[in-house]
């Protein structure tokens, strides 16, 4: 059973209307949407009117269905097309790519925004000059915008030196890894798009 508190806390971001929208912008019922996502509707009728609060890997599911992202059910809306995301309410989260320690840590930026086409993110390069250049790759593609200090990027077999108010964009299908370079710290805005 959750707190006061926390269920106040929850109410505020009207998960279960959001869910709700979503399902009959769709146009489908709630058994349909059980299918889908392997949960009862009894359950998804619950979460729906408010009175059950799901658990992130349910809420989850339930994205994956809509095609949205978790951060749709925690947006909090501005009008119809503003999300306000406070510096405050941020996390920073670190990256070690499968290494002892972290290559990268960043924030994201826009994790309230509902309907993201892209995603944002502050990252500060802490991998050094000289220490194992690791890679990684996913889909879409990369911008770089860079704030501070000097970045060692390499992308397929290209490697790049980026400097304050440097950009690149680049397609991260290819293996690409991120290094900072002198003894600055490293700060960058990075863009993906999904």
């Amino acid at each position: 059973m959750l707190s006061e508190t926390l269920q106040s806390g929850l109410q505020r971001y009207a998960i279960g209307s959001k869910v709700r929208a979503l399902r009959l912008r769709k146009k489908i019922g709630l058994v349909e949407l059980g299918r889908h996502t392997g949960l009862s509707a009894a359950l998804l009728s619950k979460i729906e009117r408010g009175r059950l609060f799901p658990t992130l890997p349910t809420l989850l599911r339930i994205a994956l269905v809509f095609n949205v992202s978790l951060g749709h059910f925690f947006a909090e809306e501005i009008g119809d097309h503003l999300s306000l995301i406070r510096r405050d309410e941020r996390l920073s989260f670190d990256e070690t790519l499968g290494s002892d320690k972290a290559v990268y840590s960043f924030e994201c930026l826009d994790f309230k925004a509902k309907d993201r086409k892209m995603q944002v993110f502050h990252a500060r390069f802490l991998s050094k000059d000289g220490e194992r250049l690791l890679t990684h790759q996913h889909d879409g593609f990369e911008f770089i915008y860079q704030m501070t200090g000097i970045l060692k990027l390499s992308v397929g077999d290209e490697v790049s030196t980026l400097r304050r108010g440097d950009t690149v964009h680049f397609d991260s299908t290819l293996k690409h890894g991120y290094q900072s370079l002198g003894t600055m710290p490293c700060m960058a805005i990075v863009m993906v798009t999904p």
